[in-house]
């Protein structure tokens, strides 16, 4: 008796301590233990075990009541140590609340471990009968093994046959198309009634592991579907806002605007609860249709030929379209007049820079350490300095510290400098045709006039730096800036020679 409530106190110890770095990450700071409930009372609370699990349940409750689905899919990630997972899940089985939320928690991990074996593809073995019965799934199996110490519920049969119309449900996901039809068919309302209808039997070993594989199937699914669906209306929302537009279309009575839907986060969304997303997944979807009915427009929006015959024929559009002559004259070179910077354009690029830190940073972070420091892009290779690749892998960038500041200075310089290597390619192949050619020139100039502001940031960093008695850091940040000031360089020249 008393080894089993060792390893049920245990079990708690490790929920504890997932959940005390989870409020870190989310409130910045760490919530006080209860004495007697830290890490070196536990150890020594032989003597009284059933009130230390008491009054462990009672903290880890209210712990649970901070808590939202939300915060927990995001702190599950792939770097997460299963035992973590599996001691979670004990945990929100025991307890068997039946309330929406603790059921889906208790969703999230089962799933988050359906999707992150300890072996790859073990779940996609053949299952095995027990005592002559149905074969039952390896994920089931496992389930069976990690909640043996819990007392799980029986299924009925009712339950049984609600089970039976996931395999349908899966079959349906791999129908979808688009993620409008995925929307209008109502499967995510439908699925979570499902799961209310099963009550306590939702905490069934059988139970989760149906239900896991459903998820992560509509997971997969919905997320490229959702990832397409949204980059059609981005290429659209750039392609209005590159002509002067601002109004993509009318929502529900309300107007939106391409800074609307470059304010849209991909990831954001797609790692939070669907069930608390769910009404601005719509929003997207009814976008989408509205986009989609208007083909005409589209097309003459994405068509450079028509777009400059239309704009020449509307009313005070005449200089612009001289303009736009002129240039295109066989004879007359291309000859750029800087524009002035506004702030829209920073906003613009800054959202552009924001996309390269993060595809930068997901390599160097997955990269063999090796080949780190070698960045395939678009059109080149971007080289990183060793401090820069540190910078980019570095996980304290959230911090309010000077090495967090020398790391984001690096950041931004690297950002910077390829964007510009970007926009100086896309400009050599656009000489041809007017409107673009001008496009990425106005964007090198913005970018010129970012470089020349962080150039002048990192200066005060690194003379922080130096001040600190950080002379490596301080010379990995005046090296940084040497590559942005050649790369701007090449950039002026380039604005100046091109024909």
């Amino acid at each position: 008796m008393s080894e089993d409530l060792r390893f049920e106190l245990a079990i708690l110890a490790t929920v504890q301590g997932f959940y005390q770095k989870l409020m870190v990450a989310s409130l910045g700071g760490e919530v006080p233990v209860p004495s007697g409930l830290d890490e070196d009372a536990l150890r020594h609370s032989e003597r009284e075990l059933p009130n230390t699990l008491s009054r462990m349940y009672r903290w880890l409750h209210l712990l649970d009541m901070a808590i939202t689905p939300a915060m927990l899919r995001q702190a599950l990630t792939p770097d997460t140590d299963s035992e973590v997972a599996e001691a979670l899940l004990r945990y929100f089985v025991r307890r068997r609340e039946p309330s929406d939320v603790n059921r889906d928690k208790t969703d999230l991990i089962a799933t988050f471990l359906y999707r992150h074996p300890r072996v790859p593809g073990q779940w996609q073995q053949s299952g095995y009968g027990l005592d002559g019965a149905l074969p039952l799934s390896p994920f089931e199996i496992a389930l069976i093994e990690i909640l043996a110490d819990s007392d799980v519920p029986s299924l009925p049969e009712e339950h049984v046959q609600l089970l039976r119309r996931f395999d349908p449900l899966r079959e349906e996901i791999a129908r979808f198309r688009d993620f409008n039809s995925l929307i209008d068919s109502g499967i995510v309302g439908r699925v979570r009634e499902l799961k209310q209808w099963l009550d306590a039997s939702f905490y069934h070993p059988g139970v989760l592991a149906t239900v896991s594989a459903y998820n992560a199937t509509f997971g997969r699914r919905f997320d490229e579907l959702f990832v397409k669906a949204l980059t059609e209306i981005k290429t659209f929302g750039q392609a209005l806002e590159d002509m002067g537009g601002t109004i993509l279309t009318t929502v529900d009575g309300v107007e939106v605007t391409v800074e609307h839907v470059a304010a849209i986060q991909e990831k954001q969304m797609l790692e939070a609860d669907y069930g608390s997303t769910l009404e601005k997944f719509r929003r997207v979807s009814k976008l989408k249709k509205e986009l989609d009915r208007r083909p005409p427009i589209r097309r003459s929006l994405l068509n450079p030929t028509a777009r400059t015959s239309r704009t020449a024929g509307g009313a005070g559009a005449a200089p612009k379209a001289a303009k736009i002559a002129a240039v295109k004259t066989p004879t007359a070179p291309l000859v750029f007049q800087p524009p002035t910077v506004t702030a829209q354009q920073l906003s613009a690029e800054e959202s552009k820079l924001r996309r390269v830190e993060e595809s930068i940073r997901v390599f160097v972070r997955v990269a063999d350490p090796k080949y780190r420091q070698v960045v395939p892009m678009r059109f080149f290779n971007l080289t990183l300095t060793s401090p820069e690749a540190d910078a980019y892998g570095a996980p304290f960038l959230e911090e309010k510290s000077l090495r967090a500041d020398v790391a984001r200075t690096l950041i931004r310089l690297v950002s910077i400098s390829a964007r510009i290597s970007t926009e100086l390619e896309e400009l050599k192949r656009s000489q041809k045709m007017s409107s673009l050619w001008k496009l990425h020139a106005d964007a090198v100039v913005v970018l010129l006039d970012m470089a020349s502001s962080s150039t002048e940031d990192a200066g005060s960093v690194a003379k922080m730096v130096e001040q600190s008695g950080a002379a490596a850091a301080a010379r990995g940040i005046h090296e940084s800036v040497q590559k942005l000031r050649n790369q701007a360089d090449v950039a002026v020249k380039t604005l100046a020679n091109v024909s």
